[in-house]
């Protein structure tokens, strides 16, 4: 039933065939449901792209590092900076960031992006990609982040993340990239530069590619709050009535996500999850954005995320110049790599 389930779930189809797999679907779950109790989000396991391999050069992860903001007065937040094995500082390198930077800076957690930029920059599956992992800021008062509260009741991570104006995106334009920029050289093409996180973090991610699309034009949301925390369920109605930037944007998230339920029990569409993000995948689709979208089985987690997360990136890479020379053969060979006797 899991491999069932996960072969299927990439599912940017028409609504016919959408039609006839959820209907496939609420059969495999009645039936796995009398022969298991796990949650829906147990179906998503990692892969071996997520896992560490003896012979991959791994990556360095330097930190955790402090910057301490001038747009958000006051604040502080950690961050992390995973260095490829390939990287040369005579070359500019492609950028990705990750909002709730310990979430996805960890190798033992639902991401583990260091071991997944290692094993897809070995095969070329990705760009030489230096990855940034930044927690939301906090005050002297509030605390950091952490694997179990990623923030939002103890720090500043719902202003920073949820509201549709441009501080959090020119914190990290004028005050994390010049510190990178100092010690790293990085790519000036907006191309190069990709923007990633989880829930509040993925909204945030969306706004800030939105906010400065001359520095970031590659989006990855999951679970992705674009819901009426701070505002953020107009978003599908800006993209409609906004010229199409040039970004591109992959969506995931869960049918058992937040369905909008409130404290009295009754449904609010503007807190319903899954809801917004089609709305969303709609809304990008209709004003002809690059656009890649998966909706699966789970609550609002990030197993399914996690476990797709090697394939995303493959995807929001896919296009990156790979040299093709016939007559050279370190295209072809893997530094590392065991050889056949």
């Amino acid at each position: 039933m899991q491999l069932a389930i996960m072969n299927a779930r990439y599912c940017k189809w028409n609504k016919p065939v959408m039609q006839r797999f959820l209907a496939a679907l609420a059969g495999l779950l009645i039936t796995a449901s009398a022969a298991s109790a796990a949650p829906t989000d147990d179906v998503y396991l990692l892969g071996p792209d997520s896992m560490p391999h003896e012979n991959v050069p791994h990556g360095k992860v330097i930190g955790p590092l402090t910057l301490a903001s001038q747009v958000f007065t006051n604040t502080t937040r950690h961050y992390w900076v995973y260095v490829p094995a390939q990287y040369d500082a005579a070359k500019p390198a492609c950028l990705m960031v990750f909002q709730d930077g310990q979430a996805f800076v960890s190798t033992n957690g639902d991401y583990r992006i260091p071991n997944v930029f290692d094993n897809l920059i070995y095969r070329r599956e990705m760009p030489v990609t230096i990855g940034v992992f930044i927690n939301p800021g906090h005050t002297p008062t509030q605390q950091e982040s952490s694997s179990t509260n990623w923030g939002d009741s103890i720090n500043n991570r719902g202003d920073e993340y949820n509201k549709l104006d441009d501080r959090y995106a020119s914190m990290i334009v004028t005050e994390l990239l010049p510190l990178l920029e100092k010690d790293y050289k990085i790519s000036k093409n907006p191309d190069d530069r990709a923007i990633a996180g989880a829930s509040s973090g993925a909204i945030c991610a969306f706004t800030v590619a939105w906010q400065r699309p001359d520095q970031f034009h590659k989006v990855i949301s999951t679970i992705g709050s674009f819901t009426n925390i701070r505002g953020g369920h107009v978003y599908p109605d800006l993209v409609s009535q906004t010229e199409r930037k040039p970004l591109r944007v992959f969506l995931q998230d869960g049918l058992n996500d937040n369905r909008g339920r409130r404290g009295n029990g009754e449904y609010d569409p503007e807190w319903d999850w899954h809801a917004q993000n089609i709305k969303m995948a709609a809304a990008l689709t209709a004003k002809g954005y690059d656009l890649n979208y998966c909706w699966g089985i789970g609550t609002h987690s990030n197993k399914q995320g996690g476990a797709m997360m090697p394939e995303m990136l493959r995807w929001l890479w896919r296009d990156y110049p790979r040299p093709d020379d016939p007559k050279d053969d370190s295209n072809r060979k893997l530094l590392g790599a065991v050889e056949s006797k």
